[in-house]
């Protein structure tokens, strides 16, 4: 597929989800679908087909984490992204919010290695990657309440884990949990210091956006809520 002919599908995607994509941001989110597609033909990075360049791979990578965009507060200065894997929803929304300094966390070495190289081929200076399990993050009191906005998928959301990952989350920031319709199930507490804030449509009923708020200490115990936060579709 040629480059004309990937921005064209790129942009009829866009328009179907509501939104437009200027073309210098179009050219940088090719670069990655691209880099995406030719390193998971070397190791596994997402379970999703990628070389014939299909709807569902582009809005699940590229479309969705644009349509989140439009929800991170004007204020949000970092963002931490939890079991990072091929790279989406984060590259995308730092392409998408360019002054944002973003940290990706991911366990598995080879799949750290492509997120740096996706990094330099778009020139994300403020981007980083750090090769460890988030939980071993824990013990470093600097990133402690160190980043307005977390963001997770493809990853089973229990009350724990979420009690875990509020820890790196400014009082005031936010959760953005990406999930599936048709994958998630359960149901999850959500717990003091955190409240659910809203849920959005990402493309149509396939899946959806979920927003918790990390309350202030005396004002995290109203509104609490319990809603489905699990997702356990690939990235």
């Amino acid at each position: 597929m040629s480059s004309r002919e990937f921005q064209e599908r790129l942009a009829r995607r866009a328009r179907r989800a509501g939104i437009t994509i200027r073309p210098e941001l179009g050219a940088r989110l090719e670069i990655y679908y691209r880099l995406l597609s030719t390193w998971n033909k070397k190791i596994n990075l997402t379970g999703l087909s990628l070389s014939d360049f299909s709807p569902e791979s582009l809005d699940r990578l590229l479309i969705e984490p644009l349509v989140a965009a439009n929800h991170v507060l004007p204020a949000v200065t970092s963002l931490l992204d939890v079991g990072s894997g091929g790279g989406s929803p984060a590259i995308p929304l730092a392409l998408a919010l360019p002054e944002i300094n973003l940290l990706m966390v991911e366990a598995k070495t080879r799949k750290s290695v492509f997120l740096r190289e996706a990094l330099r081929a778009l020139g994300l200076t403020r981007g980083d990657v750090v090769t460890t399990r988030f939980e071993e993050l824990l013990t470093k009191p600097r990133l402690h309440e160190a980043h307005d906005l977390l963001t997770i998928r493809a990853v089973r959301i229990e009350s724990r884990i979420l009690m875990s990952l509020q820890a790196f989350v400014r009082p005031s920031g936010e959760i953005f949990l990406f999930r599936t319709t048709a994958g998630a199930s359960g149901t999850t507490a959500v717990t003091p210091p955190l409240a659910w804030k809203a849920s959005y449509p990402l493309l149509e009923q396939a899946s959806s956006l979920i927003v918790l708020e990390k309350r202030q200490v005396g004002y995290a115990n109203r509104n609490v809520s319990r809603e489905t936060l699990s997702d356990s579709e690939d990235r």
